[in-house]
């Protein structure tokens, strides 16, 4: 009988959680190091929860970062980024290699500061600002849960995690944020809270006493504290999450800039690098004898193994979605692909002709409704809501249903008087996909939602805000009302689309090009007063989609130019009628986004503006108009606040007014004759 030789092979060791979750911190302590720059303390402390939850949890795919059904990770303590950069580059994604860390915060990198979306594959969402991310995430779990109702298990199905910190959680958007997704039981929404007992001025106990876990309790959620360096704590904590019926808050007991004997447990190690002495203390500490950006073969291995793992997922997800009927199949691609369906556009052409035959007298705000409900049904991704003001900003069709914790197939939110989370969660809806969602507010209360609209801007993402009552028209509700300064503040925000629709049409259009821009959010500033309709023919071109463009023109050139955006139009044109029977011809321009007229070329804005003196009208201050009217132009509008009393009694006190804009085109043309 032959003998067999048996070969022997050595087995493989798997790194320990501590190597790998050491790796993690002294790739965020290098990093901090070489820039000169950066926050080391928060990597340091929660090295040890993300690596449990990447390790264990965590669904994702390297190769395919936009994989649709993969589990989103949100780090709303933003500063940290190097924890998330460290990982991103450890697991395997293309883009952040070890060049890229030695970039960090560096002219060119995709590395900066702060996580920015659309900058750094594998960053969700930019966050930065506080409690945004938080925020941001529950709109990304309520779309999954929605998306879920819609198309079953089988093609959605995955969790949202998000690492806050105290600063995250002191933040008044944090309130709003954990209430919504309490009420709507958004159980696969695990918030991994970093209680460090740290802020930057020192210990949290300076400016915040509160029971957090008493806070989410009372707001529907489950909550737990471990300890953050424990991983088989960490790992179980995850997994009952994972099995909650409702949100889970996971308060993980950390040291801020763990394994520093000179700065851990101290607010010195929050936004400061450590320094070559402390670092050679701490690589001591921790047993980690390792140049910078060093990692020993077997931890990147073992790292990378994590980043491989979710490919058979992603495979078997692709082969599901191929076996979709071929209906569900469009509407489900048309959804994830961010497209307007087919039906979309036959649709708003209808609608805009429609208005058009009508010519209604109504307000912009009834206008835009008319348009929701003409378009709700060819649009089914349209996902609508208020934040408690539905009757009066108009926001819901007649074909949407709410979305309710036992009814998530619904198409309308209310988001309740939660303006700061309703823009956030709009947002996240927005990044996670499926919906092209709007939501309903007053134009005064826009600051409320402006930390939201400026990250939307600056990440590039649809989504639309309807906001009413744009001006001292509103009348008898008063100044605190009446938006004065909230035009020229939305205008000053890059990549921002701010809309002042002039009459039914205009708002249709306006509409129109809000659904079209598929990088751009915008804002459709809408009339609580009827407007007398002047576009009383639908033409081939939306000529809102041009920003500005001649409304009436005079025989034999022009004397002056006056030019108003929403219910000023009106104005304008009564006042140009004045003229005319004074012998001055003048062109009356409407400008209803000022960003679109801005993006057209210089010969068609010439055009439109002409060489004649130039009369702005716009019930709000004056802002920008200045670029428009040039040395001979005049600004018709607000210089302060408003008042309370009927709207036209305001517009005659305040000036605004045809015989008003008549005599300033009258001032504009003796400069121009004198000059």
């Amino acid at each position: 009988m032959t003998a067999i030789a048996l070969q022997t092979v050595a087995p493989t060791i798997e790194p320990s959680h501590a190597e790998m979750a050491n790796a993690v911190r002294f790739l965020a302590i290098d990093a901090v190091e070489k820039a000169k720059s950066g926050h080391p303390g928060m990597p340091m402390g929660m090295a040890d929860v993300a690596t449990v939850l990447y390790r264990h949890f965590l669904k994702f795919d390297p190769a395919d970062p936009c994989w649709p059904d993969r589990d989103r990770f949100v780090l709303s303590a933003g500063h940290g980024s190097m924890l998330l950069y460290a990982l991103l580059h450890l697991t395997g994604y293309e883009a952040v290699t070890l060049d890229q860390l030695k970039s960090f915060r560096q002219w060119g990198s995709n590395t900066p500061g702060h996580p920015e979306y659309g900058h750094t594959p594998g960053v969700e969402t930019t966050t930065g600002p506080l409690g945004q991310g938080l925020a941001t995430a529950v709109g990304m779990a309520l779309a999954e849960r929605m998306m879920n109702a819609r198309y079953g298990d089988g093609l959605v199905d995955h969790f949202t995690y998000v690492i806050s910190g105290d600063g995250c959680l002191m933040e008044g958007l944090s309130h709003e944020a954990i209430s919504l997704a309490g009420h709507l039981r958004l159980n696969r929404l695990i918030v991994l809270f970093d209680d460090n007992g740290i802020s930057i001025d020192g210990t949290t106990q300076l400016a915040c006493s509160d029971d957090q876990l008493a806070r989410f309790a009372a707001s529907g959620w489950a909550t737990c504290r471990i300890d953050g360096h424990d991983p088989a704590a960490i790992e179980q904590a995850i997994a009952a999450a994972r099995t909650s019926y409702h949100p889970s808050l996971i308060a993980c007991r950390t040291t801020i800039g763990f394994g520093s004997p000179g700065r851990q447990g101290s607010e010195k190690a929050h936004g400061a690098p450590l320094g070559a002495e402390e670092i050679a203390k701490t690589r001591a500490a921790l047993d980690w004898p390792h140049q910078p950006f060093e990692i020993p073969a077997d931890v990147s291995t073992g790292w990378r193994a994590i980043g491989a793992r979710g490919h058979a997922a992603r495979e078997a997800w692709k082969e599901r979605a191929r076996r979709l009927t071929s209906d569900g199949r469009s509407a489900c691609h048309d959804a994830l692909n961010r497209k307007l369906p087919a039906a979309y556009a036959a649709a708003m052409a209808a609608v805009i002709a429609q208005l058009a035959k009508d010519g209604p007298a109504i307000a912009t705000r009834q206008a835009s409704q008319r348009v929701i409900d003409a378009i709700a049904l060819a649009l089914p991704n349209l996902l609508g809501g208020s934040a408690d003001l539905t009757h009066s900003n108009l926001t819901r069709a007649k074909t949407q249903t709410p979305v309710m914790p036992d009814a998530m197939d619904g198409n309308y939110i209310h988001y309740g008087v939660r303006e700061h989370a309703m823009a956030a969660a709009m947002n996240g809806i927005a990044l996670h996909g499926g919906f092209i969602p709007y939501g309903g507010t007053f134009l005064a209360f826009a600051d409320y939602s402006r930390p939201a609209i400026r990250l939307a801007a600056l990440m590039g993402i649809r989504v639309i805000h309807v906001m009413t009552h744009d001006s001292i028209g509103l009348g008898e509700d008063g100044p605190t009302h009446q938006p004065v300064e909230h035009l020229a503040s939305l205008r000053a925000i890059p990549n921002l689309l701010v809309f002042r629709p002039a009459d039914a049409v205009e708002t249709a259009e306006a509409w129109d090009c809000a659904l079209r821009a598929e990088t751009q959010p915008s804002v459709l500033c809408l009339s609580r007063q009827a407007l007398p309709a002047f576009r009383r023919e639908a033409s081939k071109e939306n000529r809102v989609g041009r920003g500005a463009y001649v409304v009436a023109e005079p025989d034999g050139g022009r004397d002056v130019t006056l030019i108003a955006t929403g219910s000023e139009v009106a104005i304008v044109l009564t006042a140009a009628k004045l003229l005319a029977a004074e012998g001055v011809r003048a062109a009356v321009v409407s400008a209803p986004c000022f960003d679109l007229f801005r993006k057209q070329g210089p010969d068609y804005r010439a055009e439109v503006l002409g060489s004649a003196p130039r009369i702005g009208v716009d019930a709000a201050i004056e802002g920008d108009w200045a670029r428009w009217l040039g040395e001979d132009g005049e600004f018709v509008g607000m210089t302060g606040f408003g008042a309370s009393a009927p709207a036209e009694v305001l517009y005659r006190e305040f000036g605004i007014t045809p015989a008003a804009v008549a005599d300033a085109a009258m001032r504009g043309i003796i400069r121009a004759r004198a000059s």
